[in-house]
């Protein structure tokens, strides 16, 4: 079935390329149900958002108001996005005239807050008044839909592997998406469940916002979402993406990953040039070696492979670091934005036979038949 993508403009002002614009550079970089046309961010006005990401070009302008957006855009699109993800409870009230102002152009509403603007009054009213859809991303589903832990998950007898990080917003996602990509380019069916907003936002077809549930529901929606996956798709693979840290004191979803899913092995992302956690500067980011012992500790998993982030860091630092980690760790180790997923995809085919069969039959199928002489 043909998915009719609708056109987005993505709201993240001075935010698009930092930290809390990860659902704003989630969404230009992947999405199946969206069509991004523009970004708006004064700071970054006139650029393209996929070379401010640091990727190749995009032709996905960024605009420096929602006006000038849409005097340069051929059509008014059909969603606004509101692609930052802070820690702040509430917007601003500049933020909230700008939504207003979408609604009277006739555009939708995405929202990946905790806020819901769907149970706002005023964007309630506007709503109606304009006919456009409020849609919150991480509202929660009504009690009777909640699922509690069943132990279904032991039924799944493919391999299930999540990508876990050692800190927020450190590129667990995009490596869980771009693996995801690579795996089904093969011709192996790959499923990813998305644990956040953005992967929502993204178009995952299974999963929860994790830290938006219940305590008493968090690993039963997502071992209901797995098994529902596997169920469903047949698939090869089922890749679960993480979110936070194991270690990080402030957030619990990563251990309801590794509870809720229980993996087959583990992905551990990591940005070697990041010093401090995000948003917690007097927290010291944690060690790959630590957040390791920690993970196989609380768990039957082991971290299979590690992926890196590479902000803050040159190319030849990255190479650096990915020749050590390999010495030291001895896991194959790389950064799928900058060298892609091949390291990735050996260590599954290596580790999971069944993959390594249908990997070979299907690059064999692809091979020309040569004619006999």
């Amino acid at each position: 079935m043909t998915i009719v993508k609708k056109t987005a403009l993505v709201y993240c002002e001075q935010e698009f390329g930092q930290i809390d614009g990860k659902t704003a550079a989630g969404l230009v970089r992947h999405s199946e149900i969206y069509t991004i046309v523009g970004v708006i961010d004064s700071s970054l006005a006139g650029k393209d958002a996929g070379e401010v990401l640091g990727d190749k070009k995009s032709n996905i302008p960024i605009f420096a108001t929602l006006n000038e957006a849409l005097s340069h855009l051929l059509e008014v699109p059909d969603c606004y996005i509101y692609g930052k993800a802070p820690l702040d409870i509430y917007i601003s009230k500049e933020e909230r005239y700008l939504i207003l102002e979408a609604m009277t152009k006739g555009m939708d509403i995405i929202n990946g807050l905790h806020q819901f603007f769907s149970e706002d009054r005023e964007f309630a009213d506007m709503a109606l008044k304009h006919n456009i859809q409020i849609k919150d991303i991480r509202k929660p589903p009504t009690l009777k839909d909640f699922h509690v832990f069943t132990g279904q998950i032991s039924k799944v007898d493919i391999p299930v592997i999540a990508v876990l990080g050692t800190d927020c917003a450190c590129g667990k996602r995009t490596t869980a998406v771009e693996l995801n990509k690579a795996l089904n380019n093969l011709g192996l069916k790959s499923v990813t469940i998305a644990t956040g907003q953005t992967g929502l936002m993204q178009g995952a077809k299974y999963g929860a916002s994790m830290d938006a549930l219940v305590s008493q529901f968090a690993i039963g929606e997502l071992e209901n979402a797995v098994v529902r996956a596997f169920e469903n798709e047949n698939p090869d693979i089922i890749l679960v993406e993480g979110q936070s840290a194991v270690s990080h004191p402030a957030f619990m979803s990563s251990i309801g990953i590794l509870k809720g899913s229980v993996p087959d092995g583990v992905i551990l992302q990591h940005p070697p040039g990041r010093k401090v956690r995000c948003d917690f500067p007097d927290l010291v980011m944690p060690t790959v070696e630590k957040e390791i012992q920690l993970i196989e500790a609380i768990s039957q998993s082991q971290v299979i492979a590690i992926a890196l982030n590479h902000e803050n860091l040159t190319n030849p630092e990255i190479l650096k670091i990915i020749e050590d980690y390999e010495s030291r760790f001895h896991l194959p180790t790389t950064d799928v934005l900058k060298s892609g997923c091949q390291k990735l995809i050996q260590v599954l085919s290596d580790r999971f036979p069944t993959l390594n069969q249908k990997i070979t039959r299907r690059r064999l199928e692809k091979m020309p038949i040569l004619a006999m002489r």
